[in-house]
């Protein structure tokens, strides 16, 4: 295994350092499973950036600048962009794809904003994504419709909906519930431009409204919502709200690994 390691681009092998992925890198469905998992056990998702107005950029040397070298976070766009990059890097059949975004929509139908991943791996496709800050699929869900996926206390399903293609559905209380949906054209990094541009931009975007931050943890979750720290373990969950800006500061790096010079939210 050090012997392929050593033989990666030094880029490669940074990140998956910064997951702490230690399997093997071959182009099996559990090896994939295992880096879609220890990706959202590392990197947050986060919407920072775009809270203190800095433009976001979705060219790879950019975002592997932020995201491996910087140590921070990222959302969809940013996140399932460099991690469709590591893919494909390791040997993965990767098509980028744009989906809508079903759960807790107050206007049905959504608009498209959101970059999830369709990924080959041992004769089959999987659908990918590390770039949700909400509770998601922990490993990649086979594109086969009605399969259900059961993760820990959380169940998946892929079903075929007649105007919007493949929905994604969650287990919730005993009924399936819509999380999003995506249709197989496949999408060109430019595509992608125009929704990110929304998403920092929009007066309506959610984006823009208050700071977002989760990442899964071996004990359950942490998240941020506006200045409320939530630290989830097993049926038990904390809160608080630091008090000054160096106390939200080293709440981040203590909770998710982001040091920013400056916080504005």
């Amino acid at each position: 295994m050090n012997e392929c390691r050593n033989k990666m681009k030094p880029e490669v092998r940074a990140y998956l350092e910064r997951i702490e992925y230690e399997g093997p890198v071959d182009v099996s469905a559990a090896a994939l499973a295992d880096l879609q998992e220890c990706h959202l056990h590392a990197v947050p998702y986060e919407n920072l950036d775009i809270l203190r107005r800095v433009p976001l950029s979705l060219h790879i040397p950019d975002l592997f600048d932020k995201i491996v070298v910087r140590r921070r976070g990222g959302y969809c766009f940013e996140l399932n962009a460099l991690f469709g990059w590591l893919l494909r890097e390791l040997g993965y059949p990767v098509t980028d794809l744009m989906s809508r975004f079903w759960r807790d929509e107050p206007n049905p139908p959504p608009k498209r904003r959101h970059h999830v991943l369709k990924v080959e791996a041992g004769g089959a496709f999987y659908l990918c994504d590390v770039g949700v800050g909400g509770i998601v699929p922990r490993q990649p869900i086979q594109m086969a419709e009605g399969l259900e996926h059961q993760q820990g206390e959380e169940c998946y399903r892929l079903v075929r909906d007649p105007e919007y293609g493949w929905m994604l559905c969650e287990l919730k209380r005993g009924e399936w519930c819509q999380l999003y949906s995506f249709t197989e054209e496949p999408q060109l990094a430019k595509d992608f431009i125009m929704a990110t541009y929304w998403c920092e931009n929009a007066p309506d975007s959610i984006f823009i409204q208050d700071a977002m931050v989760a990442i899964r943890t071996r004990e359950g979750r942490s998240t941020v919502a506006g200045r409320e720290f939530r630290i989830y373990a097993s049926d038990q969950v904390s809160t608080f709200i630091p008090q000054t800006e160096a106390e939200y500061e080293e709440a981040l790096r203590s909770y998710f690994g982001i040091s920013l010079n400056e916080i504005t939210v």
